[in-house]
């Protein structure tokens, strides 16, 4: 990760699609793109929490199965929460790793990370440990947050058959709901008042890193 490191993390995460693209057959690719605009039909950058929203209080439990709850955490200053698709996800382990070598400078900002995912919390934990990750992960399990965030999709047919086989879907999120949250970023103030929200249908768009610190610089200086 070290050699990565004066790479932005949209890059590194473009060039592992274009090899994904390189040697994915016709059929994975249409499967990808109907999924991509059947989230994009929910219309759910108007149904989502956005820039001026409030945020909603939730309490999860973390991977060592101890309660986390948002609002103590904002009590402390702004809160930078993200979702994540679960350990299995190659662009998602490259994007905690990048929020893992950003996350002193989120500190220097007064701001903690909470990060969330539908895993269950034996398999958050191991991917805690993978990444020797110093934030919290928090299991959503049933995307239950996602969903009152408007951020919950349902993938369609054919790629949850693709994620029930290949993957094993139900063993790291424990159901058959082929639910997964949306790959979201929020920058919030100590007031619960989100300042920066980052959606997108495309699990392979992540929010930028110097973006989120510009924010809570800005925040800082308030």
């Amino acid at each position: 990760m070290k050699n990565l490191e004066h790479i932005k993390l949209q890059d590194v995460l473009n060039a592992k699609q274009v090899a994904w693209e390189a040697k994915a057959t016709d059929a994975q690719k249409k499967m990808s793109s109907e999924n991509l605009e059947a989230i994009i039909e929910t219309n759910f950058k108007k149904n989502a929490i956005k820039v001026g929203d409030k945020v909603l209080d939730f309490t999860l439990k973390n991977a060592l199965g101890e309660c986390t709850n948002l609002q103590t955490i904002l009590n402390e200053g702004p809160v930078v929460l993200t979702w994540y698709r679960g350990g299995w996800c190659p662009y998602c382990n490259l994007t905690l790793q990048y929020l893992q070598n950003s996350l002193l400078e989120f500190k220097k900002q007064g701001a903690n990370l909470l990060a969330l995912t539908p895993e269950l919390p034996d398999k958050s934990l191991s991917t805690t440990e993978k990444h020797d990750l110093k934030f919290e992960v928090l299991s959503d399990v049933g995307n239950k947050v996602a969903k009152q965030y408007g951020l919950s999709y349902k993938l369609t047919d054919a790629l949850a058959v693709v994620y029930k086989n290949g993957v094993g879907l139900k063993n790291y999120n424990g159901d058959d709901s082929s639910e997964l949250p949306i790959t979201a970023t929020y920058v919030i103030d100590s007031k619960g008042i989100v300042q920066y929200a980052f959606l997108d249908a495309d699990y392979r768009k992540r929010a930028s890193i110097s973006v989120i610190l510009e924010v809570l610089k800005t925040l800082q200086s308030k």
